[in-house]
């Protein structure tokens, strides 16, 4: 008895790499073996990782060109403050804005999902507004009246005192408007996540009369506010315990 010998399928569809194949792997080895290893980790590194940058810069830049984003505009287009009296550590105010937010995008809608505008006196925060979340389509302007009133009690030290005293005796007083936004941008069906910006105003108020006179002459100018991405980084230690208890960076009412 014999036995039967295995039957080869020679239709497979496995082809045995060929002997070519193998030499221009071992070339390709014997090669990388002779290079330095600065040139090894340039020909496998460092190559693709640029060829990557550079897709990925064409990429932006072919969304800029086509979008053509610009940055939100903020203008206190006018302020009137009719009460500003510092004494025994309280400050009395009564200060009414108007801040206008202006979209220039033709293609970008902006959600305002948190707004909250402070006003401040000599780097101290004495009151802040609460604006609506809001959405801001394609190329339109929205209004913003904040206002503050009361009493807050901050602590000054001499040199502030002494500035606000010469502010005083001028009629014109230096007051900072701080936006803090949780802003999502839109693009036809694509949104972003909620990010965290802070803009900034540095305001010249003259004092004005209740029957709306001022007496510093040229009254109150139109003032542009900048983005102030350098707050980002430490506005978390800045703000009020309350605004970020329980690990939570959005602001409470």
């Amino acid at each position: 008895m014999y036995e039967k010998q295995p039957k080869f399928n020679t239709h497979s569809s496995y082809s045995f790499p060929s002997p070519t194949s193998f030499n221009h792997f071992r070339n390709r080895f014997n090669c990388l073996r002779n290079l330095s290893p600065i040139s090894v980790f340039i020909r496998l590194v460092f190559k693709p990782i640029l060829a990557m940058v550079i897709v990925m810069g064409v990429a932006v830049f072919l969304f800029w060109l086509i979008v053509h984003p610009n940055e939100v505009k903020f203008h206190v287009t006018d302020a009137s403050l009719t009460q500003f009296n510092y004494t025994v550590d309280t400050l009395h105010y009564d200060l009414a804005l108007e801040i206008s937010v202006r979209n220039p995008n033709k293609r970008i809608g902006v959600y305002y999902d948190n707004f909250r505008v402070w006003a401040l006196c000599q780097d101290a925060r004495f009151d802040s507004e609460i604006v609506q979340p809001f959405y801001q389509g394609h190329k339109t302007t929205n209004m913003l009246n904040p206002v503050f009133k009361g009493q807050q009690v901050i602590a000054l030290g001499v040199d502030q005192i002494s500035e606000l005293n010469r502010e005083k005796s001028l009629k014109v007083y230096e007051i900072d408007v701080k936006l803090y936004l949780w802003v999502r941008y839109e693009m036809g069906t694509f949104k972003t996540t909620s990010t965290a910006s802070w803009v900034s105003c540095h305001l010249h108020v003259p004092l004005t009369s209740r029957d709306g006179n001022s007496p510093a002459a040229g009254g109150f100018e139109t003032t542009k506010c900048n983005w102030d991405h350098g707050w980002i980084a430490s506005f978390y230690h800045t703000i009020p315990s309350n605004v970020h208890s329980g690990g939570c960076l959005r602001w409470c009412s």
